[in-house]
């Protein structure tokens, strides 16, 4: 077996992993089942146990061991990284003090910036905002859920579109006037009957809504007035985030990523137009591979001692 790095992104639906050498070349990755951090709940506990078991598996078949575990994982809070390490170490045979743990926006910070360099927004299910600085202190902005705000998220933009047409038909008696966008969101839902909303919305969670996100997309595509307003308010919301971490942590260089950005090109527009003579761009991060290098030969040093202490979010 060879030795080798191992870097896990771990997501609600799919997780993603690296192996790299001590020098950070790629020597085999892949993915296995989605899992959150919520190990509070049995569930999603047994989800993570067998991402861990997926891996130690994958890891075999490709003739590699684990030497370290680096991952960022969706739901994080130091309350249960001993619980989570414990799952890791029981599947690949890991010494405690070889497995990094931190959240998954942490980890795609430091996929693409420099402690202290930048600010990062991430819109996806949810919108979240940081800055980790050089003495890995975290300002985090946003990131509260849907029922608190994460605005500018999937799970916003589909909650605004199905306010906008209740409160169409609660006047009109029908969608006539938005019916592009009632079409798109009820092909989505399976059914245009009120039981069928109420059940997709109410026995769904924040991932199943944000998907509808995609119909208020489709709608703007097809020219619905509607559906482009709301998408540019999505990016009002973002630039707002972004605009919150320039005011508490000073200007820098902003990176956006998430899949809400791939939606439409007018919510990445709007929110560059919002934030006129900034430096903004929209990277492809692999977290993955960063985490992989972390404990490499090739990871910086001031970032593994950042995240050996464990930021957090707050």
């Amino acid at each position: 077996m060879i030795g080798a790095h191992l870097g896990l992104d771990v997501g609600g639906t799919a997780s993603r992993w690296v192996a790299c050498d001590a020098s950070g070349a790629v020597l085999a990755r892949g993915s296995v089942g989605g899992a959150t951090a919520h190990v509070f709940n049995s569930a999603e506990r047994a989800r993570l146990a067998a991402v861990f078991a997926q891996l130690a598996e994958a890891l075999k078949s490709a003739g590699l061991r684990a030497d370290s575990l680096s991952a960022g994982l969706t739901g994080f809070g130091a309350a249960a990284a001993e619980d989570i390490a414990g799952l890791a170490l029981a599947a690949l045979g890991l010494p405690r003090e070889a497995v990094l743990l931190m959240e998954d926006i942490i980890l795609a910070y430091a996929a693409h910036f420099q402690p202290g360099e930048g600010h990062l927004v991430s819109a996806g299910t949810g919108s979240i905002g940081i800055h980790v600085g050089a003495n890995g202190d975290v300002v985090r902005v946003g990131g509260r859920g849907i029922l608190i705000d994460d605005a500018g998220s999937g799970s916003w933009i589909a909650l605004q579109a199905l306010d906008r047409l209740y409160r169409t038909l609660d006047r009109n008696g029908s969608f006539a006037v938005m019916q592009v966008l009632a079409d798109e969101i009820f092909a989505l839902v399976g059914g245009a009957d009120w039981h069928h909303v109420r059940q997709y919305v109410y026995a769904g969670d924040r991932g199943r809504v944000g998907t509808l996100a995609v119909g208020v997309a489709r709608a703007a595509e097809r020219g619905d007035a509607t559906a482009c307003a709301i998408l540019r308010e999505a990016g009002v919301e973002l630039a707002a985030l972004a605009g919150a971490l320039q005011a508490r942590a000073g200007t820098k260089p902003m990176a956006f990523i998430g899949g809400v950005l791939t939606l439409h090109p007018l919510i990445f527009e709007t929110l560059a137009e919002n934030l006129p003579g900034q430096a903004v761009s929209r990277p492809i991060i692999d977290g993955a591979l960063a985490a992989a290098c972390l404990q490499s030969d090739h990871g910086g040093t001031q970032w593994r001692a950042i995240l050996a202490a464990g930021p957090r979010l707050g």
